[in-house]
């Protein structure tokens, strides 16, 4: 439009520009140029682009337009993706009543979007109605924090049997779209994949199979996509199990008068009923009994405490566990330990060996003791040493020890065996003590029944 009036100036110029330069129409010349110089200068332009604005839903927007040298020209905000027309100069078009528009006599025009909504998202246009009219466009993004649908995901509880597979979902909303992520929450890993373990697990579906009770518990979906705040849903797993007992000691004794503690452990899921059954009958808290039960998640531990044992509370007692699916039992026997009876007082003398020393110039002399041994009277049985040489009857010297018919009577046993066991041990003890060496060997003693 400015290159056609230029036109028309000149062409008006032209007609009416005589053949001879007169003062007048050289001033009129120089007004005409400013007039040009005016127009070209005064047309309205964007002093800058459109920012991309991102807000999340709910919240003030704003979208500034700046335009210099509007003169009387107007501007219109258009909703592109919709095809709606918002304002028109400080007028408000759109019915929507969280659009409006304000004008800082700084050549800025903003757009207020009030309480963001997603149908908000999309690219708005600033539009002069010059001819041609000109424009820019900017982006308005309507982030949503991130929500979890618990229509479409697995209940905050679920069971399961024990060995079973199962699968828990969790699915979110949200823009961008949210990143699900699994966690169990006492921090232990999660068992995936053929028992790959791992500390976080991605995606909507957790898959466990062959669940065991060790994967009982509190797992954490948690939905994150970047826009503040993240959320998350506790779901908890409960692996369902019948009840198994083991006990630490199934035989205890003590002696009577004194107290017991016998205990059991147990694993059942749902929640067992433990009880101690004695002789038939169930066993009650009382002096006499003191239970104490201690339970941590599907495991417990019960105690029972017998006061003053008597001859009636010596036998067998059953620790019982039972829930929905099934019931077990541990078997303890309590015995009686006798007590020691009180030993009988026996005077014991000890005499000491008198230390006696020789007179100068005198040897030694130390009586050796003479060990008697027995000895067989049947000629036919060939008294030999283990050189194969027979030994002599009488007046054969080991040592300081000779061999004797008969052996004293206080040596004497009711058998044969006896005897000469006895004999052997004592030769061979004596020997010792003397620190006399000996070629006669103790199984070779025995064997050949040299003192029978």
């Amino acid at each position: 439009m400015l290159i056609i009036h230029t036109i028309k100036l000149i062409l008006i110029t032209l007609n009416i520009l005589p053949y001879r330069f007169t003062h007048r129409n050289v001033l009129f010349l120089i007004y005409l140029g400013t007039l040009v110089t005016h127009v070209f200068m005064d047309e309205p332009r964007f002093a800058q682009p459109i920012p991309n604005v991102t807000v999340a839903v709910g919240r003030d927007a704003n979208l500034p337009c700046v335009v210099e040298h509007l003169g009387t020209y107007k501007v219109a905000w258009i909703h592109i993706d919709r095809q709606m027309i918002l304002t028109i100069h400080r007028h408000v078009i759109s019915r929507i009543p969280r659009y409006s528009v304000t004008y800082d006599n700084s050549n800025t025009w903003l757009l207020h979007v009030s309480q963001a909504q997603q149908d908000d998202r999309g690219y708005y246009m600033c539009q002069v109605n010059t001819n041609p009219m000109i424009s820019q466009v900017g982006y308005l993004q309507v982030v949503v924090p991130p929500n979890i649908l618990d229509i479409e995901s697995t209940p905050s509880s679920v069971a399961v049997r024990e060995n079973q597979n199962i699968n828990m979902t969790c699915r979110a909303d949200g823009f961008p779209t949210p990143k699900i992520i699994w966690r169990r929450e006492d921090g232990q890993s999660i068992t995936v994949e053929r028992k790959k373990k791992v500390m976080v697990y991605d995606g909507e579906v957790l898959h466990l199979t062959k669940v065991s009770r060790n994967e009982m518990g509190a797992y954490l979906c948690i939905a994150t996509n970047g826009v503040p705040p993240s959320v998350s849903k506790r779901i908890i797993l409960d692996v369902e199990f019948s009840p198994m007992i083991w006990v630490p000691n199934q035989l205890v004794g003590a002696p009577p008068s004194t107290d017991v503690t016998i205990d059991c452990h147990t694993e059942a899921h749902p929640r067992a009923i433990i009880y101690w059954v004695y002789n038939s009958v169930m066993v009650l808290p009382s002096k006499k009994y003191i239970i104490d039960y201690n339970e941590n998640s599907y495991r417990a531990h019960m105690k029972l405490t017998i006061k003053n044992l008597s001859t009636g509370d010596f036998g067998n007692y059953r620790c019982i566990s039972k829930n929905s699916l099934g019931e077990t039992e541990g078997s303890i026997r309590v015995y009686e330990i006798p007590l020691p009876s009180t030993p009988s007082k026996q005077i014991t003398h000890l005499v000491e060996p008198k230390e006696v020393v020789p007179p100068r110039n005198e040897s030694i002399k130390v009586a050796q003791p003479e060990v008697i041994f027995p000895i067989k009277n049947d000629e036919s049985y060939a008294q030999r040493s283990p050189n194969g040489i027979p030994f002599e009857r009488k007046g054969m010297p080991i040592g300081q020890s000779y061999y004797t018919d008969m052996p004293p009577k206080d040596f004497g046993f009711p058998n044969a065996a006896g005897s000469l066991r006895w004999n052997c041990e004592t030769y061979y003890t004596v020997l010792k003590i003397l620190s006399i060496s000996s070629s006669l060997t103790y199984s070779y003693c025995i064997s050949n029944h040299l003192f029978l």
